[in-house]
C-alpha cells in the first residue's frame, strides 16, 4: 500500500514536468531550486544569475572554459591607467525590438549600484561611466583597476527605455509590499526569451531568432522547459524515467544509480564554489544562545575551538561521499591567489575543549545555525553533521534549515538575525580580490543595534556579503592595494598577505569545495562549467 501511494504521488508530481516525450529540440531540465527573480540585479546567486545569463547579456561573458569572451562589447582597451574604453556591438536588439546603445550601459551602471541591487561590487561607487558616442563607453576609475571587467560575466545590460516604460524603481528584494514588473518579466538581448513563468512550478523559454549571435550558435535548442524539483528522489526519478534531459545536482548517494541506468549518464567535476560557515563577530550579545551579556564568537579561542571540532574528513567521506575537496582557504584551487601553502587547522576534540575552557566556557554553550536545504549539495546534511560534531565539545547547536528563498530572505534582512550560517561562494572574477572585497572587508554594521546603519546596506559594496561582520582594517588597506596593483607578482604577494591575516583571525570556517554532479540523458550533449553555470548555448540534442 505504501509503495502504491508513493508511486501515485510521484507520478502526479512528474506529470507537471512532462509525461509526453518532447521533440528533439526541447531541453527539459530540473534543479533543486527556482530562479529567485527575473530581475538580474536582485540576488548574486549562481543558479539565478546563471539561468538569466541565457536571457540577458553583459558587455563580456564567460566561455565553457571560463575564459572571457566579447559579448555586447566587441572589444575594449585601457586608454589610460584609470580609463577603460569599451566598443559596443552594433545592430544588437533587445527582445522587444529596441536597439542596444551606450544609454543602456549608463542606465545599467546606475541601476546595478542602486539600493536593492545585490551586485553593487561589479562597479565601484566612484567609477564614472561616460558615453563617448552611441557605441562607445568609457569607465573612469579613481585608481588603476587591471581587472575591472573580470566580474562582469553576470553583470547584464538592461534596457533604459523598457525600464522607464514599466516605471522601474530599481531592483526590488523579495518579500516587498509590491511586486516589481522586472520580477516576472524580462527584456534582454540574449539567445532565449521568456515564454511563460509560473514561479515554483514551471518556466518556459524559446530561442530568440533575432539574437545577434544566432549564426554562431553551437546548440540546436529551440525551447527550454525548466521545472524546479526540490525533492531529490523525485528529481532523480524523473531523470531515470526519461522525463528530463538534465538534472542537477544529483545527490551523491544516487550517482552510481544514474550511471548504471540505461539511457542516463553522469558528468562529475570539482566546482569553484567554497562552502563555509560565517560567524556573528560584531554583536555584543549572541543570539540563540544561553550566554547572556557577551558574544563568545568574538573570542579567537572560541572560533578556533569550532574549527577544530569539525571533522572535515568524516564530512567528506560520510556526508559528501568523497565528492568534495576540503579547504583551508575561502577560495578554490583555480581561483587566482589560491595557494597550497595554507593548511586547515587540525581536527582535535580535546584541544577544542581546552580552548573553550580557557575562554570561560568549560560546559560549552548553545548556538543557532541557519542553512538552506535546497541550494548546495547536501546542505542540510552538512549542517546536521557539523552540529553533531560541535556537540562533542559541548556546543549545543539548533539547526534551522529552510528553502533557499526563505534562507536568503533572512540573510538579506537588515537585522542580521543569525549566529552561524552556511553559505557558498564562487568569485565571479575568478580572482581572490572579489571574496576579499565582499566577504572580508569591514561592513558598515552598528554593534549597538546589531543592524546595518540606516540605509547603509543599500549603498555598500565593500563587505556586502560579510554577514558575520568580520573586520580587520589591515585587510581593507591591502584590498585597496590589490585592486590598484598592475604588477601580477606584487599583486599575488598582497593577496597572500590577506589570506595569511584572515586565516590567522579565523574570519570564517571554510569547509570544502563541493563537486558538481549533473545527470544527463543519453543523446544530450552539454558542457559543464566549473562555476556551476548551465549555459544552454552549448547544449546539443542528438536523439
Amino acid at each position: 500500500m505504501r509503495k502504491a501511494t508513493l508511486y501515485t504521488t510521484l507520478t502526479a508530481v512528474l506529470l507537471g514536468v512532462s509525461s509526453i516525450a518532447a521533440n528533439a529540440e526541447t531541453l527539459r531540465f530540473a534543479a533543486q531550486g527556482d530562479v529567485a527573480s527575473f530581475d538580474p540585479y536582485v540576488i548574486d546567486e549562481t543558479f539565478s544569475s546563471g539561468f538569466l545569463g541565457n536571457v540577458y547579456e553583459g558587455l563580456v561573458r564567460r566561455a565553457s572554459d571560463l575564459s572571457i569572451q566579447p559579448a555586447l562589447a566587441e572589444s575594449w582597451e585601457m586608454v589610460e591607467p584609470t580609463r577603460w574604453r569599451f566598443h559596443l556591438r552594433k545592430g544588437v536588439k533587445f527582445h522587444d525590438g529596441s536597439p542596444f546603445t551606450a544609454d543602456d550601459v549608463l542606465f545599467s551602471a546606475d541601476r546595478v549600484r542602486s539600493g536593492g541591487s545585490d551586485l553593487k561590487n561589479r562597479l565601484a561607487p566612484d567609477t564614472k561611466v561616460v558615453k563617448v558616442d552611441d557605441y562607445t563607453v568609457d569607465f573612469i576609475t579613481a585608481t588603476p583597476n587591471p581587472i575591472i571587467h573580470y566580474q562582469w560575466g553576470n553583470w547584464y545590460m538592461m534596457s533604459k527605455a523598457w525600464a522607464e516604460k514599466h516605471n522601474d524603481a530599481g531592483p526590488q528584494k523579495a518579500g516587498g509590499d509590491k511586486e516589481a514588473y522586472t520580477t516576472l518579466n524580462e527584456n534582454g538581448t540574449g539567445p532565449f526569451t521568456l515564454k511563460s513563468r509560473e514561479p515554483g512550478i514551471k518556466t518556459t523559454l524559446v530561442a530568440n531568432p533575432d539574437w545577434w549571435g544566432a549564426s554562431t550558435r553551437e546548440d540546436n535548442v529551440t525551447e527550454v522547459v525548466f521545472t524546479p524539483i526540490p525533492n531529490s528522489a523525485t528529481r532523480v526519478a524523473a531523470m531515470l524515467s526519461g522525463q528530463l534531459d538534465v538534472i542537477f545536482p544529483v545527490p551523491v548517494q544516487d550517482i552510481e544509480r544514474v550511471k548504471a541506468n540505461p539511457g542516463t549518464q553522469m558528468i562529475v567535476g570539482p566546482e569553484l564554489r567554497t562552502i563555509y560557515i560565517f560567524m556573528d563577530q560584531f554583536r555584543d550579545e549572541l543570539l540563540y544562545s544561553n550566554v547572556k551579556g557577551k558574544n563568545p564568537l568574538k573570542d579567537h579561542r572560541v572560533r578556533e575551538a569550532l574549527y577544530r571540532a569539525i571533522d572535515i574528513e568524516t564530512l567528506k567521506k560520510k556526508v559528501m561521499r568523497d565528492m568534495s575537496t576540503p579547504s583551508a582557504l575561502m577560495v578554490a584551487p583555480g581561483i587566482n591567489g589560491a595557494s597550497d601553502d595554507f593548511k586547515r587547522i587540525p581536527y582535535d576534540v580535546e584541544k577544542a575543549k581546552a580552548l573553550l575552557e580557557e575562554a570561560g566556557y568549560p560546559d560549552g554553550f548553545e548556538i543557532g545555525l541557519d542553512c538552506p536545504n535546497d541550494r548546495y549539495v547536501n546542505d542540510e546534511a552538512i549542517c546536521i553533521a557539523v552540529s553533531n560534531m560541535l556537540s562533542k565539545v559541548g556546543i549545543k547547536v539548533k539547526v534551522n534549515a529552510q528553502t533557499k528563498s526563505k534562507f536568503f530572505q533572512k540573510v538579506f534582512a537588515p537585522n542580521l538575525d543569525f549566529s552561524l550560517g552556511l553559505v557558498g561562494s564562487t568569485p565571479p572574477s575568478f580572482d581572490s580580490w572579489a571574496p576579499i572585497n565582499s566577504l572580508h572587508e569591514c561592513p558598515r554594521v552598528t554593534p549597538e543595534s546589531a543592524v546595518w546603519a540606516d540605509g547603509e546596506r543599500e549603498k555598500v559594496s565593500n563587505g556586502k556579503s560579510n554577514y558575520g561582520g568580520y573586520c580587520n582594517p589591515e585587510v581593507d588597506k591591502l584590498a585597496d592595494q590589490i585592486l590598484a596593483e598592475t604588477d601580477q607578482e606584487k599583486r599575488n604577494a598582497l593577496i597572500k598577505q590577506v589570506w595569511t591575516i584572515t586565516t590567522g583571525d579565523i574570519a570564517y570556517l571554510p569547509l570544502h569545495q563541493q563537486w558538481l554532479a549533473w545527470g544527463v540523458r543519453d543523446g544530450v550533449e552539454v558542457k559543464q562549467r566549473a562555476d556551476d553555470v548551465f549555459d544552454w548555448r552549448y547544449v546539443k540534442i542528438t536523439k
